[in-house]
């Protein structure tokens, strides 16, 4: 048997190398940010092996467990979450200030107390870029690469695909940005871990139990109006060109994409979320629970896998909403809700021209002179999944004439 595998494998290395005998020599490098990736392409075929074994709910729990963990150790929030967790654990009842003017009392003081914080950050960034790379990387074979060849079964846009260079695109900007905002949340462990002011509680109803359950959908409702607000302002020409513009060159996202932001418009964000922290009584739990649900979905969204709202969840859209976003660039800016597009007139509406020009949410009917003009000069609108499912006859009659 082991004689038989080892003519096997000199067949195949004589094969190999008279493929490759006339071709000339090619320089490899080390690329430190795709090696977790190339580690799950090159053990791909023990992996799948693995899983064809599984019963398909066990494999499918198990990429569901994977994104949820992904999302919830992806900006480095975990660690505020455990610090937090610990005061709680440890006895602490009192919230960290009693008035307003104790945070301005900090901020015009040189008190500030930040012990530990070297632990804390190089803990934060392990955990968060490892879990970027092994739980991406997972993601990336699971759909990706494993599941490729049926991917009318489960991508959302089947027919179009990143290209290598821009997979590589963004998982360098998606760790600049990371490390950026996993800093930031190392910042905030430490600045809570030392009890430094915030309005932070610990006991569940220190601020009565009605507060302790209104506050979960007020923190939610705050934090997806104003990222909503937000991500229209970051549509608007002049801060689109110069920040925004970078997330939209992954016109079919994956996974990697979800912090691949300008490192400006992402801490915008990140310290807009944050602020509950320090204006209103805010449990613990329920902010990271919140936190936890939105970075979740945020990996939904980006996965470019065609995930459906579960039935608890009226609220919220599928991850086709956001798709269409990256798709047709200037409509549907919510992400947990699609109402704020709805009151605003912002959801994508159908037979339009939308562009990477059309700017507000607004975009011109698709059988009129110019939204055919519009499709002309736009191949990747003649291609589109969606609009080919909406105005089939306009596209063909444009395809013959082209």
């Amino acid at each position: 048997m082991t004689g038989t595998k080892a003519k096997q494998r000199t067949v195949k290395d004589t094969k190999d190398l008279s493929k490759t005998k006339d071709e000339p020599k090619k320089t490899k490098y080390w690329e430190p940010l795709t090696e977790g990736v190339k580690w799950i392409e090159k053990y791909g075929e023990n992996l799948e092996n693995f899983f064809e074994r599984l019963p398909e709910f066990i494999s499918t729990f198990i990429a569901t467990f994977a994104i949820f963990t992904f999302g919830a150790t992806l900006r480095g929030e975990w660690v505020v979450i455990l610090v937090t967790a610990l005061k709680q654990w440890s006895g602490h009842t009192q919230n960290g200030t009693d008035s307003t003017a104790e945070l301005l009392e900090l901020f015009t003081s040189r008190n500030l107390k930040m012990e530990n914080f070297m632990t804390i950050f190089i803990g934060a960034h392990v955990v968060s870029m490892s879990m970027y790379f092994l739980i991406g990387g997972f993601l990336h074979w699971y759909f990706y690469l494993n599941r490729r060849h049926v991917a009318k079964e489960w991508k959302i846009q089947p027919e179009k695909w990143l290209s290598p260079e821009l997979e590589r695109h963004e998982i360098m900007v998606g760790t600049f940005s990371l490390l950026v905002t996993g800093s930031f949340s190392a910042f905030l462990a430490c600045y809570i871990y030392n009890g430094n002011p915030s309005t932070i509680y610990y006991q569940f109803d220190e601020y009565g139990w009605w507060w302790f359950f209104l506050q979960f959908p007020v923190i939610f409702l705050y934090q997806d109006y104003t990222t909503y607000i937000l991500h229209r302002l970051y549509h608007t020409p002049w801060l689109y060109k110069h920040f925004h513009k970078l997330h939209h060159k992954y016109k079919q996202p994956t996974a990697f994409s979800v912090t691949a932001i300008h490192p400006v418009e992402i801490m915008h964000v990140q310290l807009t979320m944050c602020l509950p922290l320090f204006t209103i009584p805010v449990h613990w739990a329920s902010f990271y629970v919140i936190a936890i649900y939105v970075y979740y979905h945020g990996i939904i969204d980006h996965s470019g896998i065609n995930f459906k709202a579960q039935w608890w969840q009226p609220w919220q859209p599928d991850a086709e909403f956001h798709d269409q976003h990256h798709e047709f660039f200037h409509c549907n800016f919510g992400f947990n809700m699609s109402l704020w597009d709805r009151l605003h007139g912002t959801m994508r509406k159908t037979y339009r021209a939308y562009t990477e020009e059309t700017f507000h949410g607004e975009a011109p009917e698709l059988d009129t002179a110019e939204g055919k003009a519009i499709l002309a000069q736009n191949p990747d609108l003649i291609e589109s999944k969606v609009l080919n499912e909406e105005i089939p006859e306009i596209l063909n009659s444009i395809k013959k004439t082209s």
